[in-house]
């Protein structure tokens, strides 16, 4: 098992099977691109994971279907994964102001990166995942890919849902959504859900089996206005409130904690966003976003694991975090039709102007403060954009994009601290594709993506220390996609070389105080430079009318040159930090006669290192997870087992003392992912 990792597997597609009628694979729109296209033709690595494959794998939250998408990981250190890497580049944490994402993270418009946390998907349409720098496409946040969540749209026709899902460790979830036509000219959809588990940890000292407990709410409403034939609106609105426990960490590595003052990672974020599209006939359409956020955020832990008088030696320290974190941005595009093409009636155009501003309160109170932190943190970021598509004959075209932006940021704290740092950046991408025949697209790519400099204000860090510089991220890529016989094979394959300069690259350092007890400080600096080149692999096979399968793979070399970190190791030639040389998923899905179907998945990921801070890797692991189900014309039910082996697995990592019966002496301390669950799903549609 231990090498299935490196092979091409298969997964179902769709949550339930296909009739004798429907072999061929549904066409799969990406919504994020600056054009609506197929994902076959756009010239770029992109992973879309659909409504059904969201339903098939019972995903509650992003980090639940990351598995699916090749060169794809998350670092947790919370009750949810908030942090995402893609192809090896990304953040693993945040304890203070700033954080510059490399990953992008969008909700109906709406930014959301940094705090992965709001990502629960009760009626997502679809995930979209952008590999490589989104220059033209987004800038800033998107140095190395960006994720796009689209939720459901109001149907023309009257529509009602209820899923209702129990299982072990007191787990269940109810949700139900309602969507219609509300007048000749406007639908509208509301969806709701509540989820709630005690999680997979019992606290030995308070005998509780909830102190790292689920809590989620999930509130979506969608509007659509067809005003006129040449005017569209849509407005969409939500609120997720996440209170979740976070009780993670033990000294002894396993599923019992010793604290007596679990944390807890608590999001409630109101959201919603305004798209209106006006067709300007025979020439361009006008499409106006404006989105905007409010969250308050708390995330805050017990620092010593253990309870008072667990050790002589012992200190005992509470760290929490609060943050006020709002964000509004507007942008315009001018997106031609057919008739408004330039250039000899042979180039597609899309130009447009970008506006982002993001305000940061941070209270820190920690014990070994004698008075609370206060921070405020504002960014302003305003960009322009364009992009062309050149028709070179009937099979070949060229695209072209560039985007000008400008980053501003001001941030002060109650240490007279303060910062003002300003940024002229640009991206952009050059490729070029060609259709081999009706079914096969080949393209060739180069892009240029970066990510705004900053600095550092954590604990009592060097003053040479506090400021780091720009990153630059360039991507040379290769691929070919398309679909064969008759559309019941599709694969997408992508070879991909990454090289930064200037590399923004998180450490750490752990300092000990007078009393004994150690100040444990995060930071940023600049590295030389890195590389990180591989494979991304999607392939999905409707083998015959009772039979989906599909399967992905990433392979990945990542490493830095000419870097020392922190603490003085050499990392030259190391591999990346959350950057796993391989990543496989892959499941079958058979439905029997009488509408029963049984499925499959085996998901897989090499070790990696969990910092750049010390040499500390998770375990390679396998996990397997398998469903039987039922469907009818009206309503599905499934039950299924998820890690049926109970393989023991890690989503984050430190190294650092905080045993004192081990003289406080530094090792390695794991969170772990799911145990072996099992439960069973109930769906209604009207």
């Amino acid at each position: 098992m231990r090498y299935c990792g490196v092979l091409l597997l298969f997964v179902v597609v769709g949550s339930a099977p296909a009739a004798a009628d429907e072999p061929v694979i549904e066409e799969i729109i990406v919504t994020g691109e600056l054009r609506q296209d197929s994902i076959d033709t756009v010239p770029s690595s992109i992973s879309v994971v659909t409504a059904a494959e969201i339903a098939q794998r019972g995903a509650q939250h992003l980090e639940g279907v990351f598995a699916l998408t090749p060169n794809v990981n998350f670092a947790s250190g919370a009750s949810r994964a908030r942090y995402f890497q893609i192809r090896g580049v990304g953040e693993t944490g945040q304890f203070v102001e700033p954080l510059n994402s490399s990953v992008g993270l969008v909700i109906d418009h709406v930014d959301f990166s940094g705090i992965g946390t709001i990502g629960t998907l009760y009626d997502v349409d679809q995930v979209e995942v952008f590999r490589g720098p989104q220059g033209t496409l987004y800038g800033a946040n998107a140095l190395a890919g960006l994720i796009n969540v689209t939720t459901n749209e109001p149907t023309q026709t009257a529509g009602a849902g209820v899923r209702v899902e129990a299982g072990d460790y007191d787990t269940y979830s109810l949700g139900a959504y309602l969507s219609g036509p509300m007048t000749d000219s406007t639908a509208g959809r509301l969806a709701v859900q509540q989820y709630r588990s005690d999680g997979f940890v019992h606290n030995e000292t308070l005998n509780r089996d909830d102190t790292n407990a689920y809590d989620e709410l999930t509130v979506r409403g969608k509007l659509l206005w067809q005003l006129d034939d040449q005017t569209r609106v849509e407005i969409a609105a939500g609120f997720v409130d996440i209170d979740n426990g976070y009780d993670a960490f033990s000294l002894d590595n396993s599923r019992h904690t010793q604290s007596d003052q679990p944390g807890s990672d608590e999001q409630q974020s109101g959201f919603g966003s305004v798209v209106v599209t006006f067709e300007q006939p025979d020439y361009f359409s006008i499409e106006t976003i404006i989105a905007s956020a409010d969250s308050d955020i708390s995330y805050g832990y017990d620092e010593d694991w253990v309870y008072l008088g667990f050790d002589p030696d012992e200190y005992s320290s509470t760290d929490r975090y609060d943050r006020d974190w709002r964000t509004t941005s507007a942008e315009v595009r001018l997106i031609s039709d057919e008739a408004g093409r330039i250039l000899g009636d042979s180039t597609d155009w899309v130009m447009g102007i970008y506006a982002l501003q993001q305000q940061m309160d941070l209270r820190r109170t920690y014990t070994f403060r004698t008075d609370d932190f206060h921070s405020h943190y504002t960014i302003d970021r305003l960009a322009v954009f364009g992009q062309t598509d050149t028709h070179l004959g009937d099979a070949t075209t060229l695209t072209v994009g560039l985007r000008l932006e400008r980053h501003e940021a001001d941030y002060h704290d109650v240490d007279a601290a303060r910062f003002s740092p300003n940024d002229n950046l640009w991206g952009g991408r050059i490729a070029i594709d060609h259709l081999l025949d009706v079914d096969t697209l080949v393209y060739a790519s180069l892009s240029r993506g970066y990510k705004s400099g900053g600095f550092n204000t954590d604990g009592t860090l060097d003053a040479d220390l506090r400021e780091f510089d720009p990153e630059t991220l360039y991507n040379a890529e290769v691929g070919i996609k398309g679909g064969w016989r008759d559309d019941t094979v599709t694969a997408r394959l992508a070879l991909f070389y990454m090289w930064r300069d200037e590399m923004q690259v998180g450490t750490s350092l752990v300092r000990v105080r007078p009393d004994g007890s150690a100040e444990f400080i995060e930071y940023l600096g600049n590295a030389a430079s890195g590389n990180n080149y591989g494979v991304e692999l999607e392939m999905h096979w409707r083998a015959t009318d009772k039979l989906a399968l599909f399967g992905s793979l990433g392979l990945l070399d990542s490493s830095y040159d000419n870097f020392v970190n922190a603490v003085g190791v050499e990392l030259d030639g190391r591999q990346q930090a959350q950057a796993p040389s391989y990543q496989a998923f892959g499941s079958a899905q058979y439905s029997f006669t009488g509408d029963w179907y049984i499925g499959a998945e085996v998901e897989a990921r090499d070790a990696f290192y969990f910092s750049d801070s010390h040499n500390f890797q998770s375990n390679p692991y396998e996990l397997v997870h398998f469903t039987l189900g039922l469907v009818r014309p009206r309503w599905d039910a499934k039950v299924w087992i998820r890690n049926v082996f109970d393989e023991d697995y890690s989503v984050r990592g430190y190294y650092f003392g905080n045993d004192p019966r081990l003289g406080y002496t530094e090792r390695g301390y794991t969170q772990s992912g799911d145990p072996r669950r099992y439960g069973i799903t109930v769906n209604w549609q009207m």
